[in-house]
C-alpha cells in the first residue's frame, strides 16, 4: 500500500485509526470536553489566517531545521506528550521516542503514559523531553525527578492547566476506565479489535500508568479514578518555584493562555511557554490557542521561546503558528492516530505528511525561512 495514495492527510489516518482500535481507546484520544466547542474555535481560528503567495520566485527549498533551547532540530515540529499513549497501540511510545530520534524531533513522554521511563529511556537519544503532571507533595515529587533525569530525559515540561479532571463525555459513554474493564462491553470491543488485542498480548501488559502506579498507594477500580487521579496535586506558584529549583534541565510551562502568567514564570526562571488549551480536552469557553499566540510573544518578548500547539491538522497549521509568534510547533493527536493506523510505519508517514504539507505550502510563497513566515500573512484577515 502506497501511503501517500491511500492516506495522504492526517484525517485518513484518524479515520483507519479508528477501524483498528477499540471505541473506548479512540474516544479518550479524540474527544474534547463539553460540547467541544473548544476543537471548533481552534479550528476556526487557524483556519482564518491566510498568507499571500508570491510568484516568479524561481525554485525555492525550504530550510526546516530549528533551533530550540540550545538545540538542533531538523523540523520544526515534535511528539507532544499524550497520556495512555500505549492504549492507542502496544509499545506505541518506544515507536515513537524511536521515530523522534530517526527524524531528529523531540519526543515528550506523558508521566501518565503506559510505558515508563525506563522503557523508553534506550531509544530517546538526546531528544527526550518528560513532562510531569504536579504530585500532591515535595517529597513524592523529589522521588521522581532524578528517576526521570537517570532515564536520559533533559527537558522537563509541567502541564497546569489541569487543576482537576475534565468530564470529558464521550470519554464516558464510552465506558473508558484505566486500566479497562473486564466487563462484557469492554470485552466485545476489544474483541472486534483483534490486531489490537494480539499486538497487546505481544506486549504482555494491560495499559496503565504505570510510573505514577509505582507511587500511588492502591490503585483505583472505579470508573476513571486511576493512579494519576490518586496521586495527581494541584499546582501553584510555589510548586513553579520550587520546581525550578529542583529541576537542573530545561524546564517548560505548558497550558498557557494568559500574557500575565507567561511573564511572571519567565521571572521564576521558566525557560520556555508552551501556549496550549490542551485541545480542548479541559475547557470548552476559552479562547483560541492560535489568537493568544502574538499576545504572550508581545508580553515576553523575542528571547524568550514559545511553544504552540492545539489544533495542528496540516503542515499549514504549523506555518500558521510560526508566523504568529511560536518558534515551535508540538502535535499530539495526529501521533496516535498515525500509530493506532499503522504502527511505526505510520509515524515516519505523518512526519513525510507534515514536512511535504510545509515545503509545498512555502514554495507558493517564494519563502525558503521559516523566520519570514510573518511578512506573508494577509492583514487584513
Amino acid at each position: 500500500m502506497d501511503l501517500d495514495l491511500s492516506h495522504p492527510s492526517i484525517e485518513d489516518l484518524r479515520r483507519t485509526a479508528q477501524k483498528r482500535i477499540p471505541k473506548f481507546a479512540f474516544e479518550y484520544l479524540d474527544s474534547a470536553t463539553g460540547r467541544e466547542l473548544g476543537l471548533k474555535v481552534n479550528r476556526d481560528a487557524l483556519d482564518a489566517i491566510g498568507f499571500m503567495p508570491r510568484v516568479l520566485c524561481g525554485r525555492t527549498k525550504a530550510e526546516l531545521q530549528t533551533t530550540l533551547m540550545g538545540q538542533k532540530y531538523d523540523l520544526p515540529f515534535g511528539i507532544a506528550p499524550v497520556g495512555m499513549s500505549g492504549l492507542m497501540w502496544a509499545g506505541a511510545e518506544r515507536m515513537l521516542a524511536k521515530a523522534a530520534v530517526a527524524h531528529n524531533i523531540p519526543f515528550s513522554l506523558s508521566s501518565v503514559a503506559v510505558a515508563s521511563p525506563e522503557d523508553v529511556a534506550p531509544y530517546i537519544g538526546k531528544n527526550g523531553w518528560f513532562q510531569h503532571y504536579p504530585v500532591k507533595s515535595g517529597e513524592l515529587r523529589r522521588a521522581m525527578l532524578p528517576r526521570i533525569k537517570a532515564a536520559g530525559f533533559h527537558t522537563l515540561i509541567i502541564t497546569v492547566d489541569v487543576p482537576e479532571e475534565s468530564r470529558r463525555e464521550r470519554q464516558r459513554r464510552a465506558n473508558l476506565t484505566v486500566p479497562p474493564k473486564a466487563d462484557l462491553r469492554t470485552l466485545t470491543e476489544m474483541a472486534s479489535r483483534p490486531a489490537w488485542c494480539l499486538a497487546h498480548l505481544r506486549e504482555g501488559i494491560m495499559p496503565r500508568m504505570r510510573f505514577f502506579d509505582d507511587y500511588a498507594p492502591t490503585r483505583g477500580r472505579e470508573s476513571f479514578t486511576h493512579a494519576g487521579a490518586l496521586i495527581r496535586g494541584i499546582p501553584d506558584w510555589d510548586y513553579l518555584r520550587e520546581l525550578r529549583q529542583e529541576w537542573e534541565g530545561h524546564l517548560i510551562v505548558k497550558g498557557v493562555l494568559r500574557p500575565e502568567d507567561a511573564q511572571e514564570m519567565v521571572a521564576e526562571g521558566v525557560d520556555c511557554i508552551w501556549v496550549s488549551n490542551h485541545s480542548g480536552r479541559q475547557f470548552e469557553a476559552g479562547p483560541a490557542v492560535i489568537d493568544q499566540l502574538p499576545n504572550i510573544r508581545e508580553a515576553v518578548g523575542t528571547d524568550v521561546p514559545l511553544i504552540y500547539d492545539s489544533g495542528v491538522a496540516w503542515g499549514l497549521d504549523i506555518m500558521r503558528a510560526l508566523a504568529k509568534g511560536a518558534d515551535f510547533v508540538m502535535v499530539g493527536r495526529a501521533f496516535q492516530y498515525a500509530v493506532a493506523a499503522f504502527g511505526a510505519r505510520g509515524i515516519d508517514h505523518l512526519v513525510h505528511i507534515l514536512k511535504a504539507d510545509i515545503e509545498a505550502n512555502m514554495s507558493q510563497l517564494g519563502s525558503e525561512n521559516l523566520g519570514s513566515l510573518a511578512e506573508h500573512l494577509l492583514r487584513t484577515r
